[in-house]
C-alpha cells in the first residue's frame, strides 16, 4: 500500500498512514490518457483503496455511451508517441486512425479490458463514476447520453466534497 506524508511529532500507526481513497479527475478524452486514470482506479479497488472518478472537458468523450469505445491515440504533439517520427507524418489523415488501431491491438494482446468493460469491472469493484456539470452543459450532454455506470453529473463543489476526510488523494489525468 502507498504511504501518505507524516505529520511532524505525530507518531501514526500503519493503519493511519495508508492511503484510503483516491478521487482521479480525468480531464482528457485519448485513449492513453483515459486507460491511465482507468488502470489506476482499478488498481486502487484492487488493493483496497475506494476509488471515485470524475470526469471532465473532453474526458466526458469516455463516459458518453456513443465516444467510449471509440477513444483515439493522440499522435501530434504527442513526443513519446514514435519519437523519430515527424509531426507532419503523424498528422496525415488516417494516421491517428492506424495508430489507435495498433495501440488497441497491442492492449488486445495484454488482455486489457475495452473502456467499457473497465467501467464495467470499476463498477462491480465498488468505485463510482461522475460526470462534471459544467462540462456536460457545455457539450449539452444529459445523463442519458452517459454510460449506465456514470452515477451522476456533479458540480465541482460535489466533487471535492467526494475527496472530503482523511487519507485522500486526488489525482489529475
Amino acid at each position: 500500500m502507498i504511504d501518505t506524508l507524516e505529520k511532524p511529532d505525530v507518531q501514526l500507526t500503519q493503519e493511519e498512514k495508508q492511503l484510503k481513497r483516491v478521487l482521479i479527475i480525468c480531464s482528457k478524452g485519448k485513449l492513453e490518457d483515459v486507460y491511465a486514470a482507468l488502470v489506476m482506479a482499478n488498481g486502487a479497488l484492487m488493493e483496497g483503496i475506494e476509488a471515485k472518478m470524475f470526469f471532465t472537458f473532453f474526458g466526458l468523450e469516455a463516459i458518453t455511451k456513443k465516444g467510449a469505445d471509440h477513444l483515439h491515440t493522440a499522435t501530434v504533439g504527442n513526443p513519446a508517441f514514435m519519437p523519430a517520427m515527424p509531426t507532419l507524418l503523424a498528422g496525415l489523415p488516417g494516421f491517428e486512425a492506424f495508430a489507435s488501431f495498433m495501440m488497441k491491438k497491442e492492449m488486445d494482446k495484454l488482455d486489457m479490458p475495452h473502456v467499457t468493460e473497465f467501467f464495467e469491472m470499476i463498477e462491480a469493484g465498488g468505485g463510482e463514476i461522475f460526470a462534471c456539470k459544467l462540462a456536460a452543459d457545455m457539450f449539452h450532454l444529459k445523463k442519458e447520453d452517459m454510460l449506465p455506470q456514470v452515477k451522476d453529473i456533479i458540480t465541482v463543489g460535489d466533487m471535492y466534497a467526494l475527496a472530503a476526510g482523511d487519507r485522500t488523494q486526488i489525482i489529475f489525468i
